[in-house]
């Protein structure tokens, strides 16, 4: 069993935001694996698919960014995922926009439902895939950058981001090996 998580918030007005690119990425992982977000459970949107005859659960908290981590202890509870049977996707502003990086294990560093995460499980030891989004030439505070909608002529650097954590979180799935997938998407 494996369950991918992707950090964002549930309402609309939040969807093309900074902070929403891990619902992005949970929505291609599901898209790659044929299925769709068609029920609701421990405080989350679910999307179920099978691969190689293993249960993998992808899902999108419905708790709000901050409280994540309510809806990520409540799935790993359910379904008793072990940590290294779990990644999170999330965007990162200590990041380059863009860019991908993926860890084993960690901290939450800035980010607010990471920190969630982490404290409602009371561990940071399990995989999480960072989407990059610091832009140099932007200079507000963060909290209002995270929710600022991605400006147009980013949306296909992003959506490319998006597409490849959702590839690096499916072949986690799969079993393949943490180090050959940061390998693969680590630039």
């Amino acid at each position: 069993m494996y369950l991918i998580v992707g950090l964002g918030n549930p309402e609309e007005k939040y969807f093309k935001t900074f902070h929403n690119l891990g619902f992005l990425a949970a929505g291609d992982a599901a898209e790659t694996l044929g299925v769709k977000f068609k029920r609701k459970e421990c405080e989350a949107s679910v999307a179920e698919a099978f691969v190689g005859g293993e249960k993998v659960i992808i899902a999108r908290p419905l708790t709000y960014m901050n409280a994540s981590g309510r809806a990520v202890k409540q799935l790993v509870k359910k379904y008793k995922i072990a940590p290294n049977e779990l990644v999170v996707i999330y965007d990162d502003y200590d990041l380059p926009k863009g860019h991908v990086r993926i860890r084993p294990a960690g901290s939450a560093g800035t980010h607010n439902g990471m920190r969630s995460v982490i404290a409602e499980l009371g561990h940071g030891d399990f995989a999480r895939i960072r989407i990059g989004i610091r832009d140099p030439e932007v200079n507000i505070p963060i909290i209002n950058y995270v929710l600022a909608d991605i400006a147009k002529g980013d949306y296909e650097l992003f959506s490319d981001a998006c597409k490849r954590a959702a590839e690096a979180a499916v072949l986690l799935s799969k079993g393949e090996k943490i180090d050959l997938v940061m390998g693969k998407y680590n630039a």
